[in-house]
């Protein structure tokens, strides 16, 4: 099993991950100036905050790779990362923590999450469902694009199914009931709290 995750993480651009972050950066694209101020799926988070707490959430990526701890790295990260450029300072904040997870070995590496010490597997794998996640509420957000990848969705869905019900970790609302023959997305973002409007 660990040697199909090395393959499976091998081929930079075919990562889950990778192809996370791509179809948010296209979304980020398609942001027009003037709804960066507009609401988003996630409770008081307008467009801007959610491309914010995303590209911090890929800042933190070389430091806690390299074996940092979060008092290390303190508040760095906080508030506004984005400043006079959003694009550019999402996307190049996705490219290094993508680079990051490129270095052979990356994926075998002790990450200090708040919680506890996990392998940079687990915080691979954590990182891109949220961002799977994140991508649906930007696209909503915009009004553009709201159809998610298939093999994004799967690869989440499969995570969520390991995690059981987030709601108690404060990550994500309580999921919401779908009927029988809901597809992927909506069961998706249903276990996410989220309502998808097909």
């Amino acid at each position: 099993m660990a040697h199909h995750n090395e393959h499976r993480q091998s081929a930079e651009k075919g990562t889950p991950h990778a192809e996370a972050l791509a179809a948010f950066t296209e979304r980020v694209r398609l942001v027009t100036p003037d709804q960066w101020d507009a609401p988003t799926p996630c409770t008081g988070w307008t467009v801007r905050d959610l491309v914010n707490h995303l590209t911090g959430e890929q800042l933190w990526v070389p430091e806690l790779l390299m074996g940092a701890t979060l008092s290390e790295v303190g508040g760095r990260f906080d508030g506004d990362v984005l400043g006079e450029d959003p694009v550019t300072a999402w996307t190049t904040a996705a490219d290094a923590a993508r680079d990051a997870f490129a270095v052979p070995g990356a994926t075998e590496l002790t990450v200090h999450l708040s919680f506890g010490d996990v392998s940079g597997q687990y915080y691979l794998d954590q990182l891109t469902t949220d961002a799977v996640v994140h991508t649906w509420d930007l696209a909503e957000g915009i009004g553009r694009r709201t159809r998610l990848p298939e093999n994004l969705v799967d690869f989440a869905l499969g995570e969520f199914t390991g995690y059981g019900d987030l709601s108690g970790s404060g990550l994500f609302d309580p999921p919401l009931p779908v009927a029988d023959d809901a597809g992927p997305q909506t069961r998706l973002l249903a276990l996410t709290g989220r309502r998808d409007r097909p």
